[in-house]
């Protein structure tokens, strides 16, 4: 068969192309990786961008800064990061609210599936549903009896329409059929304060911000909403030991990169990662501030991020919230 010089060119550059593929994946990194947090400095977010890039930075030998863009719900540092080269040098620390930004917030300047790719879950916090210590709220089903014996009588706070908290309640709502009114605040600070005032009979926070209250005596935790039970609160049950079953909700935590980026890249930018969590001693550190890691494959982490997509997306537009 005769094979014309077009048809060289273009089976030479093929080859090469799979040639050069692993190569990259290989060479990874070649010059410091930054990876943004999309929130202020001193957060969660942030520690856990800090604590990930000083392990990745030892084991390879390699400079890992983190960059930090916050503001506009973290659609300022997100976009950077989607329009960034696609070469694994920059990537996103990403977490949940990113799984409902598109349902809340109008003419968002990102595309979650169309301009990034997950590369690692990297782990989570669980929320406990709290009430004031005097409250006659003694348990998750007791809760939910005395709310359907009087419905619209009590009421759920939140840091905001739209944030984890406000999304737990309701998915409360909708797992019990109970009628509850939900009651924004700006910031989970003062609505955490009205909860510990008794001016709102309860809320749903982070473990590492209510476990002190809950300690001191000023609050009782009535369950955890984490799959298991959390290692800073083995003493409480699940949201589905309590009687709710599926009911799972957590603050997560993923690496992003941009959509482009290689699959061997990402790959490989993964299996580091995963080494990184296996650390017993980082996992210790980080467990002392709530956070579970979970690590797993990219196949993994994508799974798990369209499942919260597609869950949150469901009860936004059911209950009709607006982001404040």
């Amino acid at each position: 068969m005769r094979v014309t010089f077009s048809q060289w060119v273009h089976a030479g550059l093929a080859a090469l192309a799979l040639a050069a593929a692993p190569v990259q994946a290989q060479n990874w990194p070649t010059h410091p990786v930054t990876i943004v947090a999309p929130v202020p400095a001193g957060g969660g977010v942030d520690l856990l961008s800090r604590a990930l890039a000083q392990k990745l930075g030892e084991n390879l030998g390699t400079s890992f800064l983190v960059e930090n863009r916050p503001g506009a719900s973290a659609a300022i540092g997100t976009t950077y990061v989607a329009r960034s080269a696609a070469d694994g040098h920059t990537l996103l620390m990403g977490y949940s609210a990113l799984s409902t930004a598109k349902f809340l917030t109008p003419n968002l300047s990102y595309d979650l599936e169309a301009d990034l790719t997950p590369v690692a879950y990297i782990g989570h916090i669980p929320l406990v549903l709290v009430v004031p210590s005097s409250s006659p709220f003694k348990s998750v089903q007791n809760l939910i009896a005395m709310a359907k014996a009087n419905p619209g009588k009590y009421a759920f706070a939140s840091g905001g329409a739209g944030a984890g908290a406000h999304l737990s309640g309701e998915l409360l709502k909708s797992m019990s059929g109970i009628d509850i009114t939900h009651i924004p605040y700006k910031g989970n600070a003062p609505a955490l304060n009205d909860v510990l005032g008794g001016h709102v009979p309860m809320m749903f926070d982070t473990v590492t911000t209510v476990m002190p209250h809950v300690r001191a005596g000023k609050l009782r935790a009535l369950a955890t909403t984490g799959a298991k039970r959390s290692p800073m609160a083995p003493e409480l049950p699940t949201m589905i030991e309590a009687g709710l079953p599926g009911f799972e909700v957590s603050a997560w935590y993923m690496v992003f990169a941009p959509k482009k980026t290689p699959p061997d890249v990402v790959e490989k930018i993964n299996a580091e990662i995963n080494k990184v969590l296996a650390d017993p001693q980082l996992a210790k550190q980080m467990s002392a501030q709530g956070v579970v890691f979970t690590g797993g494959s990219v196949a993994d982490a994508n799974k798990y991020l369209q499942g919260e997509v597609d869950r949150w997306g469901k009860i936004i537009k059911a209950a009709h919230i607006k982001a404040d």
